[in-house]
């Protein structure tokens, strides 16, 4: 029979901070998904607007 200490506690100092870790990592992506998205959608603008400057008239 397995010892009650073999058991991982869910709300120790190192399952918390294992999981503060993973919740900072997938944060910091996140971040830097939403910065590549936001960075290429103002090059698509500014795209368009090169366009339309030199299509004008």
């Amino acid at each position: 029979m397995p010892d009650a200490d073999a058991t991982p506690d869910i709300n120790s100092p190192e399952a918390l901070e294992k999981r503060r870790l993973a919740q900072e990592t997938k944060d910091e992506r996140q971040v830097w998904i939403f910065l590549a998205w936001f960075l290429f959608g103002i090059h698509i603008i500014a795209f368009v607007m090169i366009y339309a400057v030199k299509h004008a008239q």
